[in-house]
């Protein structure tokens, strides 16, 4: 007898095949744990609009997994207003086989929002990954990032201002976004560049995506 999972299963392997990531069966496994506790909490915190799984499926894991490998030679990656683990989440799970020395640290100032991702990670046993409650412009962590993330986040002028301090030299920042006319990069704040406006296809999303590059001028 075939279950939702099993089809849910099925879409999310012929989207990783479509997509060329290597995914086991481990991380895949667990990218559908994690779409099961997103589903379950969501009725209760309302983490995010879409309901169907199917859906879910589609427009937030496959979404984010367009996006990987962009994180592919990061060390330590931060996800900014990571909400219910988007892309955060997708990429700590993606990361524990395809890139192990991969660190992701997740923020955003709703509690009930970190709370479900520091219960995913237990649940999950994301060892690579951190949770942080707090407003990231006052964030002053040991430590920089060499690649820090958004999606859905803030206006891209925003992103960078408010977290911009956080980043490495050397490093990158990257938004995830939808049209591309809507990525806001005439915005930018002095001091920082448009390196890349890369397109992505997203299996079964017939909709724009798009990852917006910017670094600092004279990075380094």
């Amino acid at each position: 007898m075939t279950t939702a999972r099993d089809g849910l299963r099925a879409r999310l392997r012929a989207g990783a095949d479509q997509l060329a990531l290597d995914l086991p069966d481990g991380p895949l496994e667990q990218l559908l744990d994690y779409l099961a506790l997103l589903g379950k909490w969501n009725s209760v915190y309302n983490l995010t609009a879409v309901r169907d799984p199917e859906q879910m499926l589609t427009q937030h894991l496959l979404d984010c997994m367009a996006a990987l490998p962009a994180f592919a030679q990061a060390s330590r990656v931060l996800d900014v207003g990571s909400g219910g683990g988007l892309p955060g989440m997708v990429i700590a799970i993606w990361a524990q086989h395809a890139a192990p020395a991969l660190r992701v640290e997740m923020i955003d100032t709703v509690h009930k929002k970190t709370a479900f991702l520091t219960q995913v990670k237990a649940e999950l046993g994301l060892a690579n990954a951190g949770v942080h409650t707090g407003r990231v412009e006052q964030w002053q962590p040991e430590y920089k990032f060499d690649l820090i993330t958004s999606r859905a986040f803030a206006e891209l002028s925003d992103f960078v201002n408010w977290s911009g301090h956080l980043l490495a030299p050397g490093g990158r920042m990257i938004a995830l976004k939808g049209q591309a006319q809507q990525t806001g990069i005439e915005g930018l704040p002095d001091g920082w560049q448009l390196l890349q406006v890369q397109p992505l296809q997203v299996p079964g999303l017939n909709a724009e995506r798009h990852l917006v590059h910017v670094a600092r001028i004279n990075n380094n």
